[in-house]
């Protein structure tokens, strides 16, 4: 019988080629962690106080504040454990954790992007659906949860079918988190499963989403088109242009990490660090460099007034 030996650790060698830089390693992805986190926590202060920001545009905004502090706080603390301790030693439990959350975020990331686009188609090329305000919140809501609790299901089935493989060799990833694809390469089993489901739950779903995020825009872009200049027409603009720039930042990474597993280490580490913390720091500055309703919320959170109703 083949020998085999129970994994109860895993050992993370971090980012590649980084020998000698680690203090400023360490102090630049702390600042920018503490930038993702005062961001989105400002962001979704703002809405909450705001009754003029109560609409589900800006409520999705604040599940999207949400991800971006989870799928930050993912990987980071545990990097800069590495970086200023040397403590590359994360338990069983952490790695399925980091597995688990990485994918449940993701996922909800992903479809809250597509739910957010076709609010938008709804709201500029159809607006009198607009005016029915309680049954559009009720939609809202509804598609918000099932997309956190569909995202549940398929983190779980890939968190499960990752770990259920036998470990019998190395325990050490060669990488900074445990991801499905860093973790899977050290089993000594049957990958095919996995492997197929991940390309269905990564590849297909995403870029399902993607398509209906593409068809709402181009008709999006059609009904801008049809208006008369005017206020309404630069904010759908405003709005629209830095939705897509945010969905770019988001499916760009995804595409390059899990269509190409085999991608080198030098190119694969820069994007998965873009798409984990980078992304989640710029998006409320995305949002709000060109949104009048949220700079003037932010001001008057700061001055610690309430806006009038």
């Amino acid at each position: 019988m083949e020998n085999r030996t129970q994994v109860t650790h895993f050992i993370l060698l971090g980012i590649p080629y980084t020998e000698g830089f680690e203090t400023i390693l360490f102090f630049t992805f702390l600042a920018f962690y503490l930038c993702t986190l005062l961001g989105n926590l400002l962001i979704f202060s703002a809405v909450l106080v705001d009754p003029r920001l109560h609409t589900p545009m800006y409520f999705f905004l604040c599940n999207l504040a949400v991800l971006d502090m989870g799928i930050s706080s993912l990987s980071v603390p545990k990097l800069l454990a590495s970086l200023w301790f040397q403590d590359k030693v994360i338990s069983l439990g952490g790695c399925m954790a980091q597995v688990f959350t990485g994918h449940f975020l993701g996922s909800t990331e992903c479809l809250l992007y597509t739910v957010m686009a076709f609010d938008r188609y709804v709201a500029i090329c159809h607006p009198l659906r607009c005016l029915i305000r309680s049954s559009r919140w009720r939609v809202c809501a509804l598609l918000a949860a099932s997309n956190w609790i569909a995202s549940s299901f398929h983190a779980t089935i890939v968190t499960s079918l990752t770990f259920t493989l036998p470990y019998c060799g190395s325990n050490v990833v060669d990488y900074y988190f445990c991801d499905i694809f860093t973790v899977a390469n050290l089993a000594c089993g049957d990958k095919y499963i996995l492997e197929t489901v991940v390309f269905t739950n990564t590849g297909v779903v995403p870029m399902s989403c993607f398509v209906l995020i593409l068809a709402s825009y181009v008709r999006i872009v059609f009904c801008i088109l049809k208006m008369n200049a005017g206020e309404g027409r630069r904010k759908a603009t405003s709005t629209c242009a830095s939705h897509l720039v945010v969905v770019t930042m988001f499916f760009g990474p995804c595409a390059l990490i899990y269509t190409q597993p085999q991608l080198s280490k030098v190119l694969v580490t820069p994007v998965n660090i873009f798409g984990n913390l980078i992304t989640p720091m710029v998006n409320p500055a995305i949002y709000t460099l060109r949104n009048k309703e949220v700079k003037a919320a932010l001001r008057k959170l700061r001055g610690g007034q309430m806006p009038a109703r």
